[in-house]
């Protein structure tokens, strides 16, 4: 090893003693720490914010985790360190006891409550949001809040959690975002910097594995780029345009093909197309069609060529299942005898509390032998227990091929050395879509694991169509825009009023980063505005008539234009209309003729410069407009927020015009979630009262289920009997009214609750097996858990607000649903 010169061991001496903790902390990794990385830690220890956007896997979490490190120097200090979803929160918890111990680090992801008062706390967002307008005592001595994955905050549906708690976090609190690598990074962090203070913004594009981009012609892979241009000029491989492009026989003997395939270390990808009995010539498409390779050897080529573990990215769970049962029928098996008994003690020893009943119902034992085979799915509909089991297994090195769909890109520590990409479209719920290049980037991220790489492989399959210059726009392409989803809510808007009373909350809501771009844009239509104003002045002068006012002229002459087109084009109007209107045409004919500027003659010389002026003049009013749309936009949603409020007497306005909460608002300030005015006005009606447990488990299902687009109701022959129809007849009569209320004030309603998983979540909480709920839920067991987690957020909050009676029989109904499958997993 090279020893450093003078001049490096003078800079490593200013670093350290300039940002000592940082130094400290660089010595205790594992890797040398990158620029970007050291960069933030520095930033950090300057005792200002920062903002690290980076590519999946370049280690931004390491900024993050000197935050932890910060706090754990200062007696009392703490630390919180927010994650998207609990399976993040989970793995993030046992990183961080296996640093500082299990009395150190606690867990709060709503239906989990692990030492909560430890010095770090890992939690999703949600939890941290709540403990902010509950003012929690936890809050005392918070130093540092670090918001994983935080380009969430561009999610539909819970997007708007990441801005509240930025908003809402004491000044004194160090935030510490991290971001996957979007393309108004410096945007976003001038919006942290006005909202947080001092706040570095550092980006890093670079992956500190490289990514190798191949395509897959049935045997041979391929490389996407002309390895003499390099990815940064998307120039693309002149071998895959004749393939696609059908302008050569063949490519056997093409020299750019052979030097590709020699270039490589023995039994590396470029050997691939060295197949058994040899390798037939692949055709133009005028020729024979390139017929795709099966996956069983596609998976048997990437092991020869020393590319497991892999990644198989299939945008379908029936189809990740059916990739594992085609290996399992071709009787693939990629582990050696040692391997299989270990992955076999582990599956038993994270699978042990589980029921034997139950799992015949999920298949275990096939499951687990195609573990021991090493290849498995993953997926949402997988129970979340067998979830984490694929996930350790693969990080182990035991488990070689995963089919996954996209979700497991969201941020979970799972790299492989190849990921696959089988198609690049996937189904929105609506249609088939090609997939963005943000989604290609994050998908292959997962490929090249730091440390035990020297490069990580992306793997696209040829198919019918494909387009390689598409393909290579996918790969080289960074432009992935975060746009805020941010909205004002019922329980946000009455804590807000109830904390800093309407005016101020009103401020607070302009100080969100959707006000923050809607002003942004504001500023250029403002830009233009101004310079069509001045060009609107130059026109009007250009038509100046010393007859008359031309301007006025050119009104007559557009509305007399107008109406010919319209009758012209409405031939078919009735007589007496058609007839209207030639009256007017004549009427305004004989106001142009008599017009003085009609006899001018530089006449049509004005009237071009009037059609400019006109045209010009539509564009700035639309562009005005845009502006006034645009300008105070979550402020007034805010306001018809508050004026549904009022109506409905959650809230009241004073003599003085102040806004204060009724005692029915502040129970809404403890009901979270999309339904948060539905829940909060059933329980002040009394619309659940008297229901038993397993009744109001399935009546808070029905207010979290979201069903398929195609998904048909049970109908009323499988509702529960009983009570709990009258109770769900109510709450949908009282959705309709709310629903014509939002609408009366402007606001987008809700849809209607469905009762779909009503029959199941019943007889799951009245103890009926799990083969007989599955059978009634028509799902995969990890969507029925998913849904009986949501069922029991809402029943603990209810439990927490409404009337004892009812909050009795939401702890029992909580307690009825917390069982078997639901109650082991964590996630």
């Amino acid at each position: 090893m090279t020893s450093p010169s003078p001049a490096e061991r003078f800079a490593r001496a200013s670093a350290r003693s300039s940002h000592p903790h940082t130094a400290d902390f660089a010595e205790m990794q594992r890797f040398e720490l990158d620029d970007f990385q050291i960069a933030g830690c520095h930033a950090l220890e300057d005792g200002r914010s920062v903002l690290v956007a980076a590519p999946t896997g370049a280690g931004k979490t390491i900024v993050g985790e000197f935050a932890i490190h910060l706090a754990m120097l200062e007696p009392g200090d703490k630390a919180f360190y927010t994650t998207p979803i609990k399976a993040l929160s989970n793995q993030k918890f046992h990183e961080l006891q296996e640093v500082y111990g299990d009395d150190e680090v606690g867990l709060l992801t709503g239906d989990t409550n692990i030492n909560a008062s430890a010095r770090i706390v890992v939690m999703t967002t949600e939890v941290l949001r709540n403990m902010l307008y509950a003012d929690s005592p936890a809050l005392r001595g918070l130093r540092f809040v670090v918001m994983d994955e935080v380009h969430y905050l561009a999610d539909r549906f819970r997007g708007a959690v990441w801005e509240e708690v930025i908003i809402h976090l004491p000044p004194s609190v160090k935030l510490v975002s991290l971001s996957a690598t979007v393309s108004n990074a410096e945007e976003f962090g001038d919006w942290l910097d006005t909202v947080r203070g001092d706040t570095e913004v550092i980006v890093s594009e670079t992956r500190p594995v490289p990514l190798e981009q191949h395509v897959l012609v049935r045997g041979d892979l391929l490389p996407l780029f002309d390895d003499r241009a390099g990815v940064a000029t998307a120039q693309v491989n002149q071998e895959l345009l004749r393939i696609r492009g059908g302008n050569a026989g063949g490519y056997e003997n093409n020299r750019r093909a052979q030097e590709y395939r020699s270039a490589r270390h023995a039994g590396g990808p470029r050997h691939a197309h060295q197949r058994r009995g040899g390798h037939k010539p692949l055709r133009a498409q005028q020729g024979p069609r390139i017929e795709r390779i099966d996956r069983p050897e596609v998976v048997e080529l990437l092991q020869r060529n020393h590319l497991l573990p892999a990644i198989f990215f299939i945008f379908s769970r029936a189809g990740c299942d059916a990739a594992v049962q085609q290996l399992r029928r071709a009787n693939v098996r990629l582990t050696s005898a040692e391997e299989r008994v270990e992955i076999r003690q582990i599956v038993d020893e994270l699978t042990f509390t589980l029921k034997d009943e139950d799992l015949a119902v999920l298949h275990f034992w096939e499951w687990r032998d195609n573990l021991e085979r090493g290849m498995a799915a993953h997926h949402a509909g997988l129970l979340p227990a067998f979830k984490e089991v694929v996930e350790e297994l693969f990080r182990r090195k035991l488990v070689k091929v995963v089919f996954a769909t996209e979700t497991l890109a969201l941020g979970i520590n799972m790299p492989a050395r190849t990921v696959v990409l089988e198609k690049l479209e996937k189904f929105n719920g609506e249609a088939r879509v090609a997939i963005t290049s943000g989604e290609y980037t994050q998908l292959t991220g997962r490929a090249g694991r730091r440390g035990i790489d020297v490069e990580g492989h992306a793997v696209v399959q040829f198919t019918e169509g494909l387009d390689p210059q598409s393909v290579a726009a996918l790969a080289s392409r960074r432009t992935y825009p975060l746009n805020s989803s941010f909205r004002p809510t019922y329980n946000m808007a009455v804590n807000l009023i109830d904390q800093f009373g309407r005016a101020r909350a009103r401020e607070i809501l302009e100080s969100s980063f959707a006000q923050f771009q809607a002003d942004r844009s504001v500023v250029g239509l403002a830009r233009q505005v101004k310079d069509a104003e001045e060009s609107l002045d130059g026109y009007e002068k250009a038509m100046t008539c010393d007859r008359g006012d031309f301007r006025e002229y050119s009104t007559i002459r557009r509305e007399l234009s107008d109406l010919e087109k319209i009758n012209r084009r409405d031939a078919t109007a009735p007589r007496r209309l058609r007839d209207e209107r030639q009256q007017q045409i004549q009427s305004l004919r004989k106001r142009m003729q008599r017009h003085p500027c009609h006899s001018c003659p530089d006449r049509e010389a004005h009237a071009r410069w009037a059609e400019r002026y006109w045209k010009l003049k539509r564009s700035t009013d639309k562009t005005r407009q845009q502006i006034n749309q645009r300008t105070g936009t979550v402020a007034r949603v805010f306001d018809r927020v508050v004026e549904v409020l009022a109506a409905l007497e959650y809230v009241a306005i004073e003599a003085d015009g102040a806004t204060v909460l009724t005692r029915a608002g502040r129970t809404m300030r403890r009901i979270y979630g999309e339904r948060d005015l539905l829940v909060a006005e059933s329980l002040r009606q009394g619309l659940w009262d008297g229901l038993d447990a397993p009744s109001l488990a399935a009546l808070a299902c029905c207010l979290v289920y979201e069903p398929r687009r195609d998904e048909a109701g049970p109908g009323e022959r499988g509702l529960p009997r009983g009570a709990f129809r009258g109770a769900l007849d109510a709450t949908q009569t009282l959705w309709q009214e709310l629903d014509d209320l939002e609408r009366d004030h402007r606001l987008p309603g809700s849809e209607s609750p469905a009762s779909g998983l009503a029959p199941a979540m019943h007889a799951w909480a009245r103890g009926l097996p799990l083969d007989s709920v599955l059978t009634l839920a028509d799902m995969a067991a990890g969507d029925f858990v998913r849904w009986a987690k949501q069922t029991i957020d809402l029943l603990d909050q209810i439990s927490l607000v409404a009337e004892p009676p009812l909050a009795k029989t939401a702890r029992t109904a909580l307690d009825a649903v917390r069982r078997g499958i639901v109650a082991y997993t964590s996630a």
